[in-house]
């Protein structure tokens, strides 16, 4: 199949970018690596838009939540990836959160079965020269080409540390000393019983010792290159979070509010909460428990949690080292590179953070894309809006010189009226993103069927 845009990269962002581009009618080549014998360190199949976490798109509210109006915004515009994410959801309160295999397995038929998309197993290992280009490669884009897009760019990619939270097995977890419950019994948009979470409580002299063992244990040794790069805030590993005082946890992941425990009544001096990770509700993710602890020393340490005694886990916490561009110095508004203008990037790689953010910033890639094919101009979305504040911040409203992954927030956005009262804030947000957002679609001519 000839093609008219080269897609580099199988995640969210690429997949994103392929079905945006293929549903308009657009011939797409989606080259991913893994599937040719080569592997990322923190993926473990081949599959397109493979997640590493079950949570991974977060908050679902669209009235009151940054990340929740940009999935309203994606849906709008007909995202593959919130389509595939409502299918393999999981219960999560409030968040939306997924089976990583049916969400993995969802996308990948989607993109296979679509007669505009012909998917390679291959490695790219040098920008294309020439061609209308997506590198939608992520935070573990190999070696030759990070150093091809370092040549071009003529600067270096900056890089931050990201760990991943261990996966306990359900019926390992003893349920005579752990409850199910919702901070603050709050109740997702799906309805339920407000009880999605596992809570395992600790007391004062449990959690202190838990605090110490996570400062004293070994820890993954770094390599002399990787010494000095920065740790993203977003996804701190708990020892870090612990090295920055004995209360901090406390007020962190482990924080016990809102949460009464049964048996007493009252809320513990400490909690770990566990997450649902798949559909059969067999696997359970320890939320906020990215680590770098050696493996060893994890089961050790997390089997001393009141109801983990004897647990017993499908995954490991790890760490993986991430990189970005400097993207406001580098790429324009339609996230092109400045020094090559046939070349756009997408996703991670352009300093957003998540999941969610990754898979916009491919959806907006293509549809500029798509604009540029027809001989058009298609004008950024309002930075009043979740995907234009988001797209913002990586083209040019952040600063240059300290740039820095990002979630998608209210801050990125300008202020509401200063008369509007704190605790209608976020309505007034979200209210004047819609209203903002519907404006620009129909102008864009983009909420019509591609």
């Amino acid at each position: 199949m000839t093609y008219q845009v080269h897609i580099i990269g199988g995640g969210l962002a690429g997949s994103e970018a392929a079905w945006q581009l293929a549903q308009a009618g657009v011939k797409v080549r989606l080259s991913e690596m893994r599937g040719s014998g080569d592997m990322t360190p923190a993926h473990q199949t081949d599959g397109l838009a493979e997640l590493v976490c079950s949570n991974s798109f977060r908050s679902d509210d669209a009235e009151k939540n940054a990340v929740g109006l940009l999935h309203q915004e994606m849906r709008d515009l007909g995202s593959l990836i919130m389509a595939q994410g409502e299918v393999a959801k999981v219960p999560a309160g409030s968040a939306l959160a997924v089976d990583r295999d049916i969400f993995s397995h969802g996308v990948t038929r989607a993109l296979v079965q679509h007669p505009n998309v012909e998917i390679v197993r291959e490695r790219i290992d040098a920008l294309p020269s020439e061609g209308m280009t997506i590198v939608a490669t992520g935070p573990l884009t190999g070696g030759a080409l990070a150093a091809s897009i370092g040549a071009e760019t003529g600067a270096e990619s900056l890089a931050f540390f990201d760990a991943i939270a261990p996966i306990v097995y359900r019926d390992s977890i003893d349920m005579d000393i752990c409850w199910m419950a919702n901070r603050w019994d709050k109740i997702g948009p799906g309805g339920g019983e407000g009880k999605d979470y596992i809570n395992c409580p600790m007391d004062k002299e449990q959690y202190q010792a838990f605090v110490q063992g996570l400062l004293d244990g070994p820890k993954t040794e770094f390599k002399q290159w990787e010494t000095n790069t920065p740790y993203f805030e977003g996804c701190m590993p708990i020892e870090v979070m612990a090295s920055r005082g004995p209360e901090t946890l406390r007020h962190g992941p482990m924080k016990p509010m809102g949460l009464d425990n049964p048996r007493t009544g009252r809320w513990p001096w400490a909690v770990v909460q566990l997450r649902q990770d798949n559909a059969l509700g067999t696997l359970w993710n320890m939320v906020g428990f990215q680590t770098k602890l050696k493996h060893a020393a994890q089961v050790e340490l997390f089997r001393t949690i009141p109801g983990l005694e004897k647990a017993e886990f499908a995954r490991l916490g790890g760490l993986h080292r991430n990189t970005f561009l400097q993207s406001p110095k580098l790429l324009d508004a339609t996230l092109r590179l400045k020094s090559a203008p046939h070349i756009r990037f997408a996703g991670q790689m352009t300093g957003c953070e998540g999941y969610v953010e990754s898979a916009a910033i491919g959806l907006i890639a293509a549809r500029f894309a798509l604009g540029e094919l027809a001989g058009h101009f298609l004008a950024p979305p309002p930075v009043t809006t979740a995907l234009g504040a988001l797209l913002s911040h990586v083209t040019g409203g952040a600063e240059a010189t300290t740039f820095q992954p990002m979630n998608v927030n209210f801050g990125l956005m300008p202020p509401p009226d200063e008369a509007t009262k704190k605790k209608d804030r976020k309505l007034a947000y979200t209210k004047r993103a819609r209203t903002d957002f519907n404006l620009w679609a129909r102008e864009q001519k983009l909420l019509e069927p591609a």
